[in-house]
């Protein structure tokens, strides 16, 4: 945050990231730990915040806070972490997230829905880096989940440790046998 000459703040070097996390992966890691390196704060937004129990949102908002949490609590990064519910309403939801966010100037996404909402809203947007993105995402650790192959590599410790007390596999096993 720097101040400006009116005595006002600009966050406009503070920047939002919105994911699901389903769950936080080392990919979400490597681009949090990447972006850190241009900003001063990073808005953590965990969306589809009301979803949990469905295969492809098997964590609730709660836990998924708990293992983003875990995971960066030892890393130099200032951050908040914030749920957010969809609206299903494109023409408010920009302002619907940044009414549940500090202020913020940049937004970091490859969604092509999120980057335009944000672009038409007058926000500076950028693509998030990828890192091994067939490896790292969700639907892979969910994947592997389901089908009990080894995940735990593409996740950081803490995750393992929240999905280990949840018994977040057999939830998900159970899950998807019910589709």
């Amino acid at each position: 945050m720097v101040m400006l000459s009116n005595g006002k703040a600009s966050h406009q070097n503070d920047g939002l990231i919105i994911g699901r996390f389903q769950p936080f992966h080392r990919g979400h890691l490597e681009v949090i730990r990447s972006i850190a390196s241009e900003l001063d704060h990073i808005i953590i937004c965990i969306g589809s915040a009301q979803q949990s129990h469905t295969v492809n949102n098997p964590f609730t908002a709660g836990e998924r806070y708990q293992m983003i949490s875990e995971t960066l609590r030892d890393e130099s990064i200032p951050y908040y972490l914030v749920p957010i519910e969809d609206l299903n309403r494109y023409n408010v939801w920009v302002a619907h997230v940044v009414s549940m966010v500090p202020p913020f100037g940049r937004v970091y996404s490859n969604n092509p829905l999120t980057r335009r909402l944000f672009s038409e809203a007058g926000y500076e947007v950028r693509s998030a880096p990828l890192f091994n993105r067939y490896m790292y995402s969700g639907t892979e650790v969910r994947r592997r989940m389901v089908s009990g192959d080894e995940w735990e590599s593409l996740v950081p410790e803490p995750v393992v440790r929240v999905v280990k007390d949840i018994d977040g596999e057999d939830r998900l096993r159970d899950l998807a046998e019910e589709v």
